[in-house]
């Protein structure tokens, strides 16, 4: 069944995750809990202690478990957007041109025009430009920024029901029943 291959490979992904977090020591708050937190263990003072680092490797966690449940359910699934050394989007979706991130904490002003320029040639390629986020505690300027600048934005739950409707998949069921197992706990 798809849904089993989906999970199997959600699992492969997640395991290796959990062993790069479980060799990695660290030393910085926000209380704040989010699923994949939830699947790995880690709580907000682990996290604190090196947030730049967490916020990295949760990111790209993300980037790969979405990409991978749209490209095992998704037959209209595209890689992604590459324009010179630059790659536009994640992956693509029908006429999406999807962009994963666990959070958007910056407002610097070379993040905000990246997002704009990389908006501005989706657009003109025939795609809409989506960002789905993990975390609800995003900047709001970097956040109003990224709309101004044309890209559909999801957080938190909105972006779980969004690779529901593209997929088909329970993306945010299987990541509770993840971290209910705590399979995936790190260990230190």
């Amino acid at each position: 069944m798809l849904s089993d291959q989906t999970e199997n490979l959600l699992r492969e992904i997640l395991k290796q995750y959990q062993n790069s977090f479980s060799d990695k020591s660290y030393k910085e708050e926000n209380d704040d809990q989010d699923i994949l937190m939830d699947i790995f263990g880690i709580t907000p003072n682990l996290k604190r202690e090196n947030r730049q680092y967490w916020g990295r490797e949760l990111g790209m966690c993300w980037q790969r478990l979405v990409t991978e449940v749209f490209r095992a359910n998704c037959s209209n699934y595209k890689s992604p957007l590459k324009i010179e050394s630059d790659e536009l989007c994640d992956c693509i979706v029908g006429t999406d041109a999807i962009d994963t991130k666990y959070r958007i904490g910056s407002g610097d002003s070379g993040t905000l025009k990246k997002f704009k320029q990389y908006s501005r040639s989706l657009i003109d390629q025939g795609l809409q430009p989506v960002l789905i986020i993990v975390r609800e505690d995003n900047l709001p300027a970097a956040v109003t920024a990224c709309k101004k600048g044309g890209w559909r934005i999801l957080q938190g739950n909105d972006s779980f029901e969004y690779i529901y409707e593209q997929s088909g998949f329970d993306l945010l069921t299987t990541f509770r029943s993840f971290s209910k197992m705590k399979e995936f706990y790190i260990t230190r």
